[in-house]
């Protein structure tokens, strides 16, 4: 395994740095507009372009460039929504995401107003949704940006950094353990599993929440 890893590991170190920190943050930018997120997997670009990473250097500059994309692709949803966001959503496109997918965002929005905007970013679906409902909401851009910039920041320091470690603990390992190729995949493993956790923690507190509200506007 460590001869599979280690040849898919120099593929992704001999990408031109700069290529591959453009990639990484256009894929993140793609992902986090609206739409597009929901088959741009985003999230696994930045963790196999973490795993080039070879300096410090490269690290802060693959960590500044994924903010800005998922920022930037944060704001286009944002703009998307306050400007053309009935239309979206009438769309051909907008049905088949399905109007339980809308109506979810828009009631999560609704109840938890900024914390809303930050939560979205770690939860399938919602991170695409989110800011085109906001957007179409009396929430202003300046708020947005003020939730959505720290969760932007954690996750990308997740995502940049796991991707980074993982790859260096194979490098280290590689000529003393046979199984250093297990490891790394361990490493991933469990960052993925952790996230996938919690987004299903996230989702699962949040429809306890909207049950909970539907059910005491229903007996008021």
């Amino acid at each position: 395994m460590n001869d599979i890893l280690g040849v898919i590991l120099d593929a992704v170190q001999d990408v031109d740095p700069v290529l591959r920190t453009a990639i990484a943050g256009v894929a993140i930018l793609l992902e986090t507009s609206i739409l597009i997120g929901l088959i741009v997997p985003g999230d696994t670009i930045v963790i196999v372009a973490g795993t080039g990473v070879t300096g410090v250097v490269e690290f802060i500059a693959l960590y500044i460039v994924v903010v800005i994309g998922a920022l930037g692709g944060e704001s286009i949803g944002f703009a998307l929504g306050k400007h053309f966001g009935e239309h979206i959503r009438r769309s051909r496109i907008g049905r088949r995401i399905g109007e339980h997918n809308w109506q979810r965002a828009e009631h999560y929005v609704d109840r938890r107003g900024g914390i809303a905007v930050f939560l979205s970013r770690f939860l399938p679906v919602l991170h695409s949704l989110v800011p085109v409902t906001v957007g179409m909401s009396s929430m202003t851009y300046r708020r947005f940006l003020a939730w959505t910039v720290p969760a932007c920041l954690i996750w990308t320091g997740a995502y940049v950094s796991v991707g980074s470690a993982a790859a260096e603990t194979y490098r280290e390992l590689s000529e003393k353990l046979h199984f250093a190729g297990y490891i790394f995949v361990g490493i991933i493993g469990v960052f993925l599993l952790f996230a996938w956790l919690i987004k299903k923690v996230l989702h699962h507190r949040e429809q306890r929440h909207m049950a909970r509200t539907d059910s005491d506007e229903s007996e008021g």
